[in-house]
C-alpha cells in the first residue's frame, strides 16, 4: 500500500503541515494545496489515489470541490470539517465523501483511515471466497469487477456502497450492527459515531427500489438484508 499519493486539501498551512508528515512517516507520497482551485488542477495533473479535503476554505469550498471531483471520477475523499455539526457530515457523505474527520484531529487516526479507506478500495488481493460471484433474486453482484446487475442491467455503485451491499448480501437475514458494518465495511473502529452507514444505507436502498431484496432497520440493533 506504501506510496500511494495522497492530496491534502486546506487552506491552514499547520493542518497541510502536520497531516502531511504524518502521512509521509507511513510512506505515502503527499502532495499539498492550499485552496479549491489547486486542488482540481492537481487532481486533474497527478491523479492522486486520495484526497483529504477541507470542507470550509474561503472562494471555492469543500462541498464544491468534493462535487467536481466526483464529477470527474471515484477517487477516495475524507472530509476535514471543523465543526462537529451532523448536518455537514451528512452534505458531505451525500455529496460524494467517503469518510469525514472532525478538527481537530489525531494525525494517527487521520493515517488510520487512508489506509482503511485504501485497503478497502482494492489495493490488497480478493481471497478465492472474496472473487467468487454473488447471486441474490435480481442481483448478481461480481467483486472482482465491481458491478452489480439487476436482471442484467448494471446499477451505478460508489466503492463504499458495493462493500456495504456485498456485506450485507453475505449476511443476509442476519442483524449487523452499525459499529459491525463499520469495522467490515471502513475498517476501524468509528469513535461510536455511525451517522455514515445511516447514509450510506439510504443509497443503496435507493438503487435496490422496485427489487425483491431490501434492507430493513432493526430499530436499536442495526440493519438486515432480506429477499422479499
Amino acid at each position: 500500500m506504501a506510496g500511494e499519493q495522497i492530496l491534502i486539501v486546506d487552506d491552514e498551512a499547520n493542518i497541510r503541515d502536520l497531516a502531511g508528515m504524518y502521512l509521509e512517516q507511513a510512506g505515502f507520497a503527499v502532495k499539498t494545496v492550499a485552496n479549491g482551485a489547486e486542488a482540481l488542477q492537481s487532481y486533474a495533473a497527478e491523479e492522486p489515489e486520495l484526497v483529504v479535503l477541507d470542507l470550509m476554505m474561503p472562494e471555492m469550498d469543500g462541498w464544491e470541490v468534493c462535487r467536481q471531483l466526483r464529477a470527474r471520477g471515484d477517487v477516495p475523499i475524507i472530509m476535514l470539517t471543523a465543526r462537529d455539526d451532523d448536518i455537514d457530515k451528512i452534505v458531505g457523505l451525500e455529496m460524494g465523501a467517503d469518510d469525514y474527520i472532525t478538527k481537530p484531529f489525531n494525525p494517527r487516526e487521520l493515517v488510520a483511515r487512508v489506509r482503511a479507506i485504501l485497503r478497502r478500495s482494492g489495493s490488497s488481493p480478493l481471497s478465492d471466497r472474496d472473487r467468487s460471484i454473488r447471486r441474490l433474486a435480481e442481483l448478481t453482484i461480481n467483486p472482482q469487477s465491481q458491478e452489480v446487475l439487476i436482471d442484467g442491467q448494471r446499477i451505478n455503485l460508489r466503492s463504499k456502497e458495493f462493500d456495504l451491499l456485498l456485506t450485507l448480501v453475505d449476511h443476509k437475514n442476519h442483524v449487523l450492527t452499525r459499529d459491525q458494518l463499520l469495522d467490515k465495511v471502513w475498517g476501524y473502529e468509528y469513535y461510536g459515531n455511525t451517522r455514515t452507514v445511516d447514509v450510506h444505507v439510504a443509497h443503496v436502498r435507493d438503487k435496490l427500489e422496485g427489487t425483491s431484496v431490501s434492507i430493513e432497520t432493526v430499530w436499536g440493533k442495526g440493519y438486515k438484508l432480506v429477499v422479499n
